[in-house]
């Protein structure tokens, strides 16, 4: 029976509760029922991410995760895409929200140090993810009147810094590109980590949320997550904008656009990080200096593009 790694369970219950403590239970169960029916031999060790663990077998990687509305779009967009950008689709069972992915390797893009480098590698990832989205997907579109929610109410509760009008800008970005995104599929979770090395090509994208949308959005995402690795940097201002301008060119995305986006995002998370701290700092003594970068993220890319 295949094991679960401890640090995954530990974090789902803790996330979960005693759903996702019945859930680890049977867990073992269902990776070696889904290993038998799709004749597939594990070959390594467990790993897994944020909500599901992921079984090497010879022919790929066994998906399995946790049942939750975020994780339910995630085959379909693989679908969608065959291949184009990201690892293939081989089979699915929706029941237990698990797949059979073309296999990948552990290295990620953000493993890469060269700002540039990852800037147009994502870009040419996310070029390439943009197409058509299925009928469907939901619309990130819809999302907006709750974004907009939000944040009016995080600013208004919250002991924050940010200026009135880096939070205006921030509900600007909401109220006039929200509701008008294209109907293209977007990956939804957008950052270096979720970039692997492959064999079938250089670099292929895994773990999206499946959604429709501008696809400067996703730039937003990639920005937010690469930002700390400029935290201390001389410059950020010419770091971020550089690391903008590349992605946004291999990308032949709007530059004002992502940036607009990327701004909307580093507000969020300085309001987020207020709320419930970050993914490396949940409490603790480096959470206020967290909190303060991303302030001041949110302030530069309020500029001009």
């Amino acid at each position: 029976m295949v094991g679960i790694p401890e640090a995954f369970a530990r974090s789902t219950v803790e996330r979960e509760g005693e759903s996702g403590a019945a859930w680890l239970a049977e867990l073992p169960g269902i990776v070696d029922e889904l290993l038998e029916r799709w004749g597939c031999v594990q070959d390594g060790s467990v790993m897994h991410g944020g909500v599901g663990v992921i079984v090497p077998v010879g022919r790929g990687a066994l998906k399995v995760s946790f049942p939750h509305p975020g994780n339910v779009h995630e085959p379909d967009a693989f679908a969608a895409w065959n291949g184009r950008g990201a690892v293939r689709l081989y089979e699915r069972d929706d029941s237990q929200y698990a797949m059979l992915l073309e296999r990948a390797e552990a290295s990620t893009l953000a493993g890469v140090e060269d700002h540039d480098e990852v800037a147009t590698v994502a870009g040419r990832i996310s070029r390439r993810l943009a197409i058509p989205a299925p009928p469907d997907l939901p619309r990130l579109r819809d999302e907006s009147e709750a974004w907009e929610d939000q944040l009016l109410r995080d600013a208004a509760e919250l002991d924050h810094q940010l200026p009135q009008y880096v939070v205006d800008a921030a509900l600007a970005t909401i109220r006039e590109l929200g509701p008008t995104q294209p109907d293209t599929l977007i990956h939804g979770d957008f950052h270096a980590r979720n970039i692997l090395r492959a064999s079938r090509e250089p670099w292929l994208a895994v773990d999206p949320k499946g959604y429709a949308g501008d696809p400067a959005y996703d730039g937003g995402t990639l920005l937010r997550v690469r930002a700390l690795s400029f935290f201390e940097s001389d410059d950020l201002a010419k770091g971020v904008h550089r690391f903008l301008d590349a992605f946004t060119e291999a990308a032949e995305l709007d530059r004002d656009r992502t940036q607009r986006w990327s701004q909307l995002h580093a507000v969020q998370a300085a309001f987020w990080g207020r709320r419930h701290g970050f993914r490396i700092a949940r409490t603790g003594p480096h959470l206020d200096p967290l909190v303060n970068y991303a302030d001041h993220l949110s302030t530069l890319l309020t500029g001009e593009a």
